[in-house]
């Protein structure tokens, strides 16, 4: 696995969930938390909006609401912005 800035040391349920993330097809039953969870510096925005950075890339999500599921095109959004701060499983 790549090594980010903000962590060297992966744990189990984070592999888990890169594994999950970079998965084909694309799983859309993944808990958004557990995605938040990886590490990346969050800057909490308006209403349901999030920002994430990592290793110099820079994404900006809405949490899934009601449901705590992100969805598949939140999850290849996710793919898309660990892509770009180079991180994989």
């Amino acid at each position: 696995m790549a090594e980010s800035v903000i962590t060297s040391v992966v744990n189990r349920r984070h592999e888990r969930t890169l594994q999950a993330i970079f998965a084909n097809p694309v799983n859309g039953n993944i808990e958004w938390r557990r995605i938040e969870a990886l590490g990346a510096v969050r800057t909490e925005r308006a209403g349901a909006a999030v920002s994430f950075a990592l290793n110099g890339a820079v994404a900006q999500f809405h949490r899934p609401h009601p449901n705590k599921a992100a969805l598949r095109y939140r999850v290849k959004d996710a793919r898309g912005f660990l892509e770009q701060a180079g991180i994989r499983p």
